[in-house]
């Protein structure tokens, strides 16, 4: 099995549209008729979650109408924000046969499939000509992938000149050995942490120039913070722990302490196709 094969299974649940779909009606929310933010608990699947991504997205210079690739774009939670907020024209990709399928399917129940759509595919590979898009984002994926020199060349050639592409990635800001599990991945094998000035060397051999970077370490803790608040409480119908399984609890508190005690930091850089 290849390691993209690896990281699809990682990712596939079986049933998830089925479980994201009970949990919205035991809410009270019309599956018919859904609104991003009724999703908004489940489908931004990283640190930070929605309040990551509005922030994120404040930085990428977006304009009505762009066409903006969301590569790794996981059930869409991102993609659909984007869009609807900026009114983008929103291609997402991913390797998870059911990631894709179900963000599709989401995206129906919002109204939004005019404006954003999912395929599967491999980021080392993407299918689409040169300069089709003027804006590429990846979300928590890098972490999945080892060869980043790749990945970069790909979304460069897919990036129009003076488009911009926004990261918002896990990295490794002190050397140690990571906990696992972890979210992206159960052991080693299948994780690809790197530090900043890795990203920051690989993106410029791509032709990018960064333009802009920050550790976003202080939200996440705050958003995970709130969130266990939250769900003390009784007040999230719906978690993340559907995309995870059983170990989620595991997996969220090695990640957590990971970021809490400097070792990765959820890192945003925004470059500039050269």
């Amino acid at each position: 099995m290849s390691t993209e094969e690896k990281v699809a299974s990682h990712y596939t649940r079986g049933s998830l549209e089925s479980t994201i779909l009970g949990g919205l009606t035991a809410s009270g929310k019309d599956i018919d008729h859904l609104s991003i933010d009724d999703l908004a608990g489940i489908d931004e699947f990283h640190l930070g979650r929605r309040e990551a991504t509005v922030e994120f997205a404040k930085d990428l210079d977006l304009l009505d109408g762009m066409r903006l690739i969301d590569i790794g774009s996981g059930i869409g939670g991102s993609a659909r924000y984007i869009a609807s907020e900026y009114g983008c024209i929103v291609t997402g990709v991913d390797l998870t046969d059911e990631f894709v399928n179900v963000a599709n399917a989401l995206t129906e129940r919002c109204g939004m499939a005019m404006q954003v759509s999912f395929r599967q595919a491999s980021a080392l590979a993407l299918p689409f000509a040169d300069e089709s898009f003027e804006r590429a984002t990846l979300i928590h994926v890098g972490m999945n992938i080892e060869n980043k020199a790749t990945l970069f060349a790909e979304v460069r050639r897919v990036l129009k000149r003076g488009g911009r592409f926004g990261l918002y990635e896990i990295m490794q800001v002190r050397d140690a050995e990571l906990p696992y599990p972890m979210p992206w991945a159960m052991t080693p094998e299948t994780s690809f942490v790197r530090s900043p000035a890795t990203y920051r060397q690989l993106l410029e051999d791509a032709g990018f120039t960064v333009e802009f970077e920050q550790d976003r370490s202080a939200l996440a803790i705050r958003v995970a913070q709130e969130m266990r608040a939250r769900a003390e409480n009784g007040g999230q119908a719906l978690s993340q722990a559907a995309l995870m399984g059983p170990s989620a609890a595991e997996r969220l508190g090695n990640v957590g302490a990971a970021v809490g005690g400097g070792l990765i930091a959820p890192i945003e850089m925004v470059a500039k196709a050269n």
